[in-house]
């Protein structure tokens, strides 16, 4: 069976940007700690998973129509700094030089694109593994997909089938929009059911499976509960369709488009020269000679990089001591 990978791009950007110094810079001065960590991340993605099939998802802006129905959505985050955004083209460019497609669009999230690309990729007969820290994502678990959330730069990733979903909160993926419906979820300011905390709500559908059914049911419900659910109603299901996936984008690519063969090495290479990655030339040097490597890319001589002045060396030695992310 073909390995289909989705990777959350906002996600791996911020990890790696939050990770790695700022302070790194080619010698030029062009900041560069974004597009270094997405690339070592990327680079043992491709070692761990072995894809048959990769693309990332990206979102694109706060016209979503979740932003359009909810103008709070989202709010209250901390402003994401200037120096983040003027890294997105070269970290893009890192990506394409990949051979790696991206998909975005401002009517949708990144998530509601990855459950559109899993679901057709499942449909075409593949399983799926879909690396984010999103848990939104989890809905989607099942025994054709698999969400991983990557740690230590992806050398330790953290995967969730049905049954990791369930023993980490205590409800089957196809719950989850209905768990958010009653806890909320405060990284999107999402209130929930106020008073209804992740135990009640954990309870409440062992119990009635589904928020339709629960309030359906609210006369059998404990007093305490039944008056929080009863004043919170609208919220609830506001919430849960918050949280609800989109899985059915219209006009989106054919799945074969994001078949990962025949790379070329040498963008690859000229990427990592100009932003004097010399560690991840190095490692990538070495992905080549692996099975995988033959298998997937068009191997070339690797461009060396020139060594001037001292924030080359300096970002050799930061290099160096950036092993976990």
């Amino acid at each position: 069976m073909s390995h289909f990978v989705i990777v959350d791009g906002h996600h791996l950007m911020y990890r790696a940007y939050w990770a790695i110094p700022r302070t790194m810079r080619t010698s030029a001065g062009e900041q560069s700690n974004t597009a270094f960590g997405v690339a070592s991340m990327l680079l043992q993605i491709l070692k761990t998973e072995q894809p048959d099939s990769i693309m990332f998802c990206f979102d694109a802006g706060d016209e979503t129509f979740r932003h359009k129905e909810y103008v709070e959505y989202k709010g209250g985050r901390a402003e994401t700094p200037d120096d983040f955004y003027t890294q997105i083209p070269r970290t893009l460019e890192m990506i394409d030089a990949f051979g790696i497609r991206s998909v975005s669009g401002r009517k949708y999230e990144a998530d509601d694109f990855a459950c559109t690309y899993a679901k057709k990729a499942v449909g075409d007969g593949n399983r799926v593994t879909i690396i984010s820290g999103d848990r939104d994502l989890m809905q989607l678990a099942s025994d054709k997909i698999r969400i991983a959330i990557p740690h230590k730069a992806y050398q330790a990733a953290e995967y969730f089938g049905p049954s990791e979903v369930e023993k980490k909160f205590g409800v089957t993926p196809d719950q989850i929009p209905s768990y958010k419906g009653l806890v909320g979820d405060s990284s999107d300011n999402l209130k929930g059911v106020k008073g209804i905390g992740p135990v009640a709500a954990t309870e409440l559908l062992q119990e009635y499976q589904t928020l339709e059914n629960l309030y359906q049911n609210l006369e059998k419900i404990k007093p305490v509960w039944r008056s929080k659910l009863e004043a919170g109603r609208q919220q609830a299901f506001f919430c849960q369709r918050m949280a609800l996936l989109v899985c059915d984008i219209p006009e989106t690519r054919p799945i074969e488009e994001f078949v990962f063969e025949n790379i070329p090495a040498e963008p690859i290479f000229s990427i990592f020269n100009s932003l004097q990655f010399t560690l991840l030339i190095k490692r990538f040097e070495s992905f080549l000679a692996t099975s995988f490597g033959q298998a997937h890319f068009k191997s070339a001589n690797p461009i060396g990089i020139k060594k001037t002045e001292e924030k080359s060396q300096k970002n050799e030695s930061m290099e160096g001591q950036m092993t976990l992310l």
